[in-house]
C-alpha cells in the first residue's frame, strides 16, 4: 500500500514547515505540503460553508477565526488527497512530531480495519475504549464511549473516507476535531488507536489562545441548550462505540 503524509501548513508558519520537512527528509517519509487557510484573513461575513447559528447552539460560543481556518484547511487537504490515486493517506497538522514508524503503523491500522473511513492516530484523551481490532504492529483500534477525544493533528483516511468527510462535513457546525469524531452524524466509520502513534512537538497552537476561547464563550444562561445537546451527543457516542 502506498501512503503519503499530507501536512497542513499556513504560509505565515514557514518555521514549522522547515522543521517538519527536514524531519520527513531525515526519516525518508513522503511529505506533501498543503497550504492552510488562514482564518484571520476571512471576515466573518465572508465565510463559506459555515452555519454560525448552529455552531453557537452546539458549542455555546462564537466561531474563532482560527477554528474556521482549521476547518477549511482540513477540507482542502482531503480534497487534495482525493485527487490522487492513493488508497489512503495520513493527514497531519504542522506541529506534529514525525516518527520513523508512522506510516508503517498507519498502513497496518488500515489493513487491520479495512472498513474504517478514518483512524485517529493521536488524541488528548481516551476514556471508555472498546477494541475492534489489533494491527500487525500491535496497535489496538476501536472507539471510545466518552468524548470528545480532542485533536485532529494526525489521522489516517481512506479514499472512500475522504469523500464521505467532504460530503458529510461540508458545513461547519462544530470545530473540526469534534466534527471528525461524530461518525454517527454523517454515516462514517471513525476509529482511533488506543495509544498515540504521533504527538505534537509543542504546546502552542495557531488556532487560538485560551483567553480567546474564554472571550468567545456565552454566559451560562445562553449555554443551557448547549448542555442539553451535549447530553444527547454523549448518548449517541456511547451507542456508536458499542455498535460496529
Amino acid at each position: 500500500m502506498s501512503i503519503s503524509i499530507y501536512a497542513i501548513n499556513l504560509d505565515r508558519s514557514a518555521d514549522r514547515w522547515h522543521a517538519l520537512s527536514e524531519s520527513a527528509q531525515a526519516l525518508h517519509l513522503p511529505l506533501v505540503r498543503v497550504p492552510g487557510v488562514d482564518g484571520t484573513k476571512t471576515p466573518a461575513e465572508e465565510r463559506i460553508g459555515c452555519d454560525a447559528r448552529a455552531f453557537a447552539r452546539n458549542n455555546g460560543r462564537t466561531i474563532l477565526p482560527g477554528e474556521y481556518g482549521c476547518y477549511r484547511s482540513h477540507l482542502k487537504v482531503l480534497a487534495a488527497f482525493l485527487e490522487t490515486g492513493e488508497p489512503a493517506a495520513v493527514i497531519v497538522e504542522d506541529d506534529i512530531e514525525l516518527t520513523a514508524d508512522l506510516l508503517s503503523r498507519a498502513e497496518a491500522a488500515v489493513e487491520a480495519l479495512p472498513e474504517a473511513d478514518v483512524i485517529k492516530l493521536f488524541n488528548h484523551r481516551i476514556v471508555g475504549f472498546r477494541r475492534a481490532a489489533t494491527t500487525s504492529a500491535g496497535d489496538e483500534i476501536g472507539r471510545t464511549t466518552h468524548g470528545p477525544q480532542g485533536s485532529a493533528a494526525c489521522y489516517a483516511v481512506t479514499r472512500a473516507g475522504a469523500a464521505r468527510l467532504l460530503e458529510g462535513l461540508r458545513i461547519m457546525q462544530f470545530p473540526w476535531d469534534i466534527a471528525l469524531e461524530r461518525g454517527w452524524a454523517y454515516d462514517a466509520r471513525i476509529y482511533t488507536t488506543l495509544k498515540d502513534v504521533a504527538a505534537p512537538k509543542r504546546d502552542s497552537t495557531t488556532i487560538a489562545t485560551r483567553a480567546a476561547y474564554r472571550a468567545a464563550k456565552f454566559p451560562w444562561w445562553r449555554r443551557l441548550r448547549t448542555h442539553g445537546i451535549r447530553i444527547i451527543e454523549t448518548v449517541r457516542r456511547i451507542g456508536y462505540a458499542l455498535g460496529r
